[in-house]
């Protein structure tokens, strides 16, 4: 359906008018999360928030038993097809600088990347789509997930079923992350890869330890392991397309206990992001590869290890220019915009469009008075999302889910 069609129908009028009327419901949940927030899969007051939140609308409510999640599904007056809407619901173990009046009431943890503003923009879409329940022609699914901050959050509500949660598979999927560092209300998709794999990696040299005055005594592991780093960017730019890249990055270089001994061992620590299986494949093989020729070279043993993360996220190709045109159809023109590259970031979102296609797309939320370059990315101790963006996120989620089940 294109923008000019969309303008005739009358199911979107007055969405983004019904999406700002929430607006204070909305911004109470945000704020009530975000003074609580939680870490991991264990999320027992968001579930309980959101639980509380949804009560009275109709919907059929369940949680996780492997985790704390929360699926409520809504059911059209009419017959017809599954979608499914996400919103995660975790925060970050980071200590809180926003100066907020709502900041974080709990020591050493933050909802730094928004999470808190995606769950209380769902709870409203939720109730925007049960005032609108007879211009749907199937069912809706409300996936409220927990660990999507590296715990796999996603997984764990796929394998207890929230794809079947309706009576009937889900058939399109679709997500919101909303960003600091983008104007205010503008929605960013693309089609194909839209966020990076992310994959974490160790290396442990192995040498001879000894003094640090007779080196020739000893099989010194710590130039081995600082040749690696070196050697495997390069090996980034020869082996890999600047059309299919890989990011590798060395976080961590650890090795001996004090100045004038040798270590036996060294440990390189890292991660490595892509942005298609293949590239992912050969980078997990180059890695090892180099480590261990290198490691000879200087007389040593390496040993690799890898903690696979989440895969490549990748929107499918027709949902996600839907998905621009119902933000054009819904926000206007200006507020709807194709993300020119893929973030190499990573999101559990992920394992949900490796089986259902569907789309995630960024809202920005750049906080007023400074710019996107200025503002503080998400993930920093000082993030600040612009609240009046959530209404943008609301209209776009119910629209989303009208324009499906016609």
């Amino acid at each position: 359906m294109t923008p000019a069609s969309l303008l005739d129908d009358p199911r979107f009028t007055g969405l983004i008018d019904a999406a700002r009327a929430l607006q204070p419901r909305t911004v109470a949940l945000r704020r009530q999360l975000h003074k609580h927030p939680e870490l991991g899969l264990d999320l027992p007051k968001s579930q309980a928030a959101v639980r509380h939140s949804l009560e009275g609308l109709g919907l059929r409510v369940s949680t996780g038993e492997s985790c704390t999640s929360v699926v409520a599904v809504l059911d059209g007056e009419n017959p017809g097809p599954t979608v499914l809407l996400r919103g995660d619901m975790d925060a970050l173990p980071l200590q809180e600088d926003s100066g907020l009046a709502f900041s974080s009431e709990v020591d050493g943890r933050m909802h730094a990347c928004g999470h808190d503003t995606h769950t209380a923009m769902l709870v409203s879409a939720a109730r925007l789509l049960q005032s609108r329940k007879g211009a749907l022609a199937g069912k809706v699914v409300f996936m409220f997930q927990p660990g999507e901050e590296g715990e796999h959050g996603a997984r764990f509500m796929l394998d207890e079923g929230v794809l079947d949660a309706a009576g009937r598979p889900v058939e399109q999927a679709f997500a919101l992350h909303i960003t600091s560092t983008a104007p205010s209300g503008v929605v960013m998709c693309r089609p194909g890869p839209m966020m990076a794999s992310a994959d974490a990696w160790t290396v442990t040299v192995t040498g001879k330890g000894g003094h640090g005055a007779m080196p020739d005594r000893a099989v010194d592991p710590v130039p081995a392991a600082a040749a690696m780093v070196g050697a495997l960017q390069t090996m980034v730019t020869r082996r890999f397309s600047v059309f299919d890249p890989a990011v590798l990055t060395v976080g961590r270089i650890t090795a001996g206990t004090t100045s004038n001994i040798i270590p036996e061992t060294a440990e390189l620590q890292g991660t490595v992001r892509t942005l298609s299986d293949a590239a992912r494949a050969l980078v997990q093989a180059e890695i090892p590869k180099v480590c261990e020729h290198l490691a000879a070279a200087y007389g040593c043993t390496s040993e690799f290890r890898i903690d696979t993360g989440y895969p490549t996220t990748t929107n499918d190709a027709a949902v996600a220019p839907r998905v621009l045109e119902l933000a054009t159809r819904v926000l206007g023109q200006k507020n709807s915009a194709l993300m020119p590259e893929p973030l190499m970031a990573a999101e559990d979102f992920s394992y949900v469009l490796q089986q259902v296609p569907g789309a995630i797309a960024f809202l920005g939320a750049c906080p007023p008075g400074v710019t996107p370059e200025e503002a503080a990315p998400n993930h920093s101790n000082r993030v600040h999302f612009d609240e009046s963006a959530f209404a943008h996120g609301v209209a776009l989620y119910a629209a989303f889910a009208l324009d499906a089940l016609r």
